[in-house]
This record gives structure tokens, sequence and C-alpha cells, in this order.
């Protein structure tokens, strides 16, 4: 089969974001300039630079309350920072719940029954339960082609993670089972890593 987007895929649902997995995901934490916390999942997301270390999102909808966006990049662009929570396996109920189409003036932490901590090095709310926490400095939006395509870029200015997680001076994966994103309502973990040598290692 080949299709072209522009042209439609005649498919009962769209296959784009099947294709493209598992993608991780971004679990966004920002703060309002009314102080008010929130919290939202977001799977076009990954890390993108070492040095210094840089992450990127994308917001791909909007809310009626926020006009061309949602309320993750609307606090960005007045706060200039925010947090990604790393998901687990365990937290996929509560990951779930604060992807809810909720008012700006809903608290997603208090929605999901979430612990707050505070971030060391940005004015920003983190989940504390997490495997790890990215405070981020914003560096750059950028508008994508398409209605409220906003893709959020910042670089990584402190790094949290949970103790139980890092193993042999690793951060193993295999301890919490990350959470990934595939297509249509599909999710799947982590349960199993190999490596391989690069050529001339």
């Amino acid at each position: 089969m080949f299709y072209k987007p522009q042209d439609g895929h005649g498919l009962p649902h769209n296959p784009f974001n099947a294709i493209v997995t598992p993608r991780p995901i971004g679990w966004i934490s920002t703060r309002g300039s009314d102080g008010r916390d929130n919290l939202a999942p977001y799977s076009f997301f990954n890390a993108v630079a070492y040095v210094p270390p840089q992450v990127m999102f994308a917001s791909t909808g909007a809310k009626d309350d926020r006009g061309d966006t949602k309320d993750s990049v609307a606090n960005i662009r007045d706060s200039g920072v925010f947090c990604v929570n790393i998901v687990e396996f365990a937290m996929r109920d509560a990951m779930n719940r604060t992807s809810g189409p909720w008012e700006k003036d809903s608290d997603e932490f208090e929605l999901a029954d979430l612990e707050k901590a505070q971030c060391d090095t940005i004015d920003c709310a983190r989940v504390m339960a997490a495997p790890a926490n990215l405070e981020c400095k914003l560096t750059q939006i950028v508008q994508l082609p398409g209605e409220a395509n906003f893709a959020v870029f910042g670089e990584v200015t402190g790094v949290h993670m949970r103790d139980d997680c890092l193993k042999d001076g690793k951060f193993d994966v295999l301890s919490f089972t990350p959470l990934a994103r595939l297509g249509y309502r599909d999710y799947t973990t982590v349960t199993e890593t190999f490596s391989l040598l690069r050529p001339g290692e």
C-alpha cells in the first residue's frame, strides 16, 4: 500500500503514529503566570543533543481557553521553563488521567493524585516519584506547518534520578519499566535490552 497524506489513507484509522513507534513519553510539567501547576503527556518527545543536553516535545492541538495551543506551550511562553518527567509503567493510569482536556485552571497533579516536588534550577513543579526528571530552560518554540503545531526545545539545567534506578553507576531502565506510546490507543513497555558495539569499538 502507498498513500499520500494530502490525499488520505482510506483506512479506518490514521496509521502514521503506528508506524513511528515506539515513542518515549514526555510528561511535561509547567507553571502558569498565575502560579497554577500543569502536567500533560506528549509522545512527540525526545532528546536531541548531548552538549549541552537538550530535549524537545511537540504539541499538536489547541484548547478553546488557550487560543492557538494547549496549556503546556502557553505556560512555557510565559515562564520560559518546563520539566520533563519520565513515565514508568506503574504510573500509566496517572499519566493517562493527566491527558484529559482539563480547564486551564485545573491542577493535574491533584487530579491524578500525584505528589509534587519543587525543581532545583527552575520555578516549576515535578512529579516527585518519577524515575527521572529533566529540568529545562526554553531555548526556542518553533511553529510547524499545520494548525496548532508547535515544537518546544529546551536545555536541560538539572537532572533528578530516583536512587533505586541507579545500578552499578548506570541509570537502569529495567528497574522501572519505561512506558512508550504506539499508535491508536496502544502503549508498550521496555522489559529487556541488548547491546551492540559500533564498528571500530
